[in-house]
């Protein structure tokens, strides 16, 4: 069997963009990859078609020697964009390796370690605690969450007093955990808008007691020795990852003691082969995998068959597709878990290629918070 062409396309989800990737062989069967839509995501089309070039007419079933390949060919390691491009092909790779043999895709990672996948679901827009129950009370009554992620952030962290921002933030949480089921969890994402520590570590000791399910990057990625020090402060779980792609990104970091559970996008690290490596450097820490997981249907699909086989999963983020129609049979929560399909090869969907024939491209970027003094603050 041989790689005999790559077509990418332009579509969207709700009000983000989504490029996805198929490869097709000789033999008839294709596979199918998402991107991670860092932006500028029409720099990607161009890149793939370049990166198409050095695997055309080779095994497609040889994913460990494409993907050395797709590495090693350019001067330098490849930066974000480069990795989303691999990303996407890798996943094409092991959806044509699997329905080749006419398997899902946890078969060829040593089969599933669990029969279901738990997720939870992000809430961004609930200021009121009552408010907030509400909406997540409304997803635990149609698809049975009971995990979920919010902002920390109850006020501008620019415009007020950081002690003021603490305080909010943990009234808000106190106030949530005490109106909420027992068997609600809720998790907080920062979105590394915190650039001092000693802030993070107010914040996240703030919220510690009411057992928050992890406290999401607060701080930026770049140096890891600050994270060390960070989660050796904090009385919560730290989690982290989505700002880094190699594994020897993540061994520093671990080396580091910088979190307890680690947060790589198998859309941007450059597959679900780097993937598993990632992971099984977190196992060897005792550290667990919550995969970040903002993207579309496909790339869910992509994930549920890691975290079927990872054993040190733990949670994996989930966005319902609710204008995402590429994607014919998406999988969808029941009870709080994504179920296996084990009579499906490959990721176990279908795409839609005539919705996916029209460009559906949507513009996205990320909205910058100007402070007080008129400087940038971290997104």
């Amino acid at each position: 069997m041989k790689i005999t062409g790559l077509e990418s396309f332009m579509t969207r989800d709700r009000d983000r963009p989504r490029l996805l990737v198929k490869l097709t062989t000789d033999e008839g069967i294709s596979g199918w990859g998402e991107c991670y839509n860092h932006g500028p995501d029409r720099a990607l089309p161009p890149l793939l078609d370049y990166l198409y070039l050095q695997i055309e007419d080779e095994d497609p079933t040889r994913i460990e020697r494409l993907i050395l390949k797709l590495l090693q060919q350019s001067r330098f390691p490849p930066g974000a964009l480069g990795l989303a491009a691999i990303s996407a092909i890798d996943h094409a790779l092991w959806d044509i390796s699997a329905k080749a043999l006419g398997v899902p895709v946890y078969k060829l990672l040593g089969g599933h370690t669990r029969d279901k996948v738990e997720v939870y679901a992000g809430i961004y827009t609930a200021p009121d605690p009552r408010d907030a129950l509400d909406h997540v009370g409304g997803l635990n009554e149609e698809w049975g969450f009971r995990a979920f992620k919010l902002s920390p952030f109850r006020i501008d962290l620019h415009a007020n007093r950081w002690g003021e921002v603490v305080r909010t933030s943990a009234e808000y949480f106190r106030q949530l955990r005490e109106i909420s089921p027992a068997d609600f969890a809720y998790a907080f994402d920062a979105h590394a808008k915190i650039f001092e520590p000693w802030q993070a570590v107010q914040l996240g000791n703030a919220l510690a007691p009411y057992d928050p399910l992890f406290f999401e990057e607060p701080i930026r990625m770049e140096h890891a020795p600050a994270w060390g020090e960070l989660k050796a402060k904090l009385h919560c779980p730290l989690a982290t990852g989505e700002s880094l792609y190699s594994r020897f990104e993540f061994l520093d970091l671990l080396t580091h003691k910088g979190a307890d559970i680690i947060q790589p996008d198998i859309c941007a690290v450059g597959g679900l082969l780097e993937m598993r490596k990632i992971a099984a450097i977190a196992e060897a820490h005792y550290v667990t995998v919550a995969p970040h997981n903002p993207m579309g249907p496909l790339a869910t699909a992509v994930n549920l068959h890691f975290c079927a086989a990872q054993p040190n999963f733990k949670v994996l983020e989930y966005r319902l597709p609710d204008e995402a129609p590429y994607v014919l049979d998406p999988y969808l929560p029941k009870d709080g878990y994504l179920e296996l399909r084990p009579d499906r090869p490959g990721w176990g969907v279908e795409i839609d290629e005539a919705w996916l024939a029209t460009d559906r491209y949507i513009h996205w970027e990320r909205k910058l918070p100007i402070r007080p003094d008129g400087s940038i603050g971290y997104p």
